[in-house]
């Protein structure tokens, strides 16, 4: 689950990161309400409006403004909040902005030149450990730094069994460059961060920039945080921040109805019951010269209730031109699957596009009898590579 950027701040400063003072304003007088109180918190004159969406790359797109005024800052939320915000990682479609963080200016002259570096925490996979992956160069993306500057990225291996160690986060400090009260700084802020990494259960923790301020203090300026959803149980608190705006509607609609359900861009549908038998049936559509459209898990308890819904989330993508079933009966049974599909046609009308369906395991063939004396216009296979050709024959006209 992705959180905005007011939220991540927040479990970060609950865990003792170092935030800048901010608020969240949905319309222009809060947003100067919300700059006063930061005033009288912070003493800054200047305050940073900043768009709040899933998706980074804000400030590219004029989601990110510096105002000097309060007048200015109403100016800004004005024409910020209600703006379609695109940017590199929304898509050319945008993002509608619906609420503004404002925040103390912490960019401010002092003794020492302020410094953005670059800091994530996330599991690598490859060695079964988390990792902080860090960079003196911050403040842009860290794909163009890899690309250009690859001496510039460092990595951190953090056994979980042991957890951080206080010569691990010295060591980041180090290779940043820091030196005395900023050095130490550095560690409590490292340290601190793989705190909140740990007690949130997050699967990202990425803040672009880390900022040196001109008197050495250690600031998360921006962080995108993504939270594993596994875990949100333990975290019911968190929970409650899922922003439904800032997702797929039909995702969402997906998800009441415990569908997993992911949209992607082909044209074939794909109703699947387990993730490895999606993902076997999204590459044979690939090589059959289709494009899957979706990833759909009904699971295994499927009834036919859950796959008639399955069919209605399918066909709410206009870009889907056949769709394909793919069951393998274990522990869901064959014959409910097929008696989903047969009410589903009854159910929704005409459904308009051709179904492929395989079924395999158990009481496949009761599943097979269903759909053949049901009269449907249900084309049938036996081995996947079958209804993968079978589907892209029918994608041919």
């Amino acid at each position: 689950m992705n959180l905005h950027e007011y939220q991540g701040k927040k479990i970060l400063a609950e865990f003792g990161v170092k935030v800048p003072a901010g608020m969240v304003a949905e319309s222009p007088n809060k947003a100067v309400e919300a700059a006063e109180e930061i005033k009288e918190v912070s003493g800054t004159d200047k305050w940073a409006v900043k768009a709040q969406i899933h998706a980074g790359g804000r400030g590219k797109g004029g989601g990110v403004r510096i105002a000097k005024s309060l007048e200015e800052v109403k100016n800004y939320a004005r024409e910020i909040i209600g703006m379609n915000l695109v940017t590199p990682q929304t898509g050319p479609e945008g993002k509608l902005v619906r609420k503004i963080l404002i925040e103390q200016n912490i960019y401010y002259p002092g003794d020492s030149e302020p410094q953005e570096f670059y800091m994530s925490i996330l599991l690598n996979r490859d060695e079964g450990k988390n990792m902080i992956l860090y960079s003196p160069r911050g403040g842009m993306n860290i794909e163009q730094v890899a690309e250009e500057t690859p001496d510039q990225i460092f990595k951190e291996l953090i056994d979980p069994k042991v957890g951080l160690q206080p010569f691990q986060a010295r060591k980041v400090a180090f290779n940043l460059g820091l030196k005395g009260e900023a050095f130490k700084n550095m560690i409590r802020f490292v340290t601190s961060l793989y705190k909140a990494y740990l007690g949130s259960d997050a699967a990202l923790f990425e803040i672009n920039p880390v900022m040196k301020t001109s008197d050495d203090k250690i600031f998360a300026a921006d962080c995108k945080v993504t939270i594993d959803n596994n875990a949100l149980y333990r975290h019911p608190d968190i929970a409650e921040m899922r922003d439904f705006n800032e997702e797929d509607p039909i995702e969402v609609e997906a998800s009441s109805y415990d569908l997993s359900y992911v949209k992607l861009d082909g044209n074939v549908g794909c109703m699947v019951n387990g993730a490895g038998l999606a993902m076997a049936t999204m590459d044979m559509i690939k090589l059959s010269g289709g494009n899957p459209a979706n990833f759909l898990d009904v699971g295994g308890t499927a009834n036919a209730k859950r796959v008639e819904e399955a069919f209605r989330i399918i066909l709410k993508d206009p870009n889907v031109k056949a769709i394909l079933v793919n069951i393998f009966g274990g522990i869901v049974r064959c014959d409910r699957v097929a008696q989903g599909i047969v009410d589903a046609y009854k159910n929704i009308g005409e459904i308009g596009v051709p179904i492929v369906v395989r079924l395999q395991g158990t009481n496949a063939k009761e599943g097979k009898q269903i759909i053949d004396e049901s009269g449907l216009k249900v084309n049938s296979a036996i081995l996947l590579e079958d209804a993968a050709g079978e589907v892209a024959r029918v994608l041919a006209g």
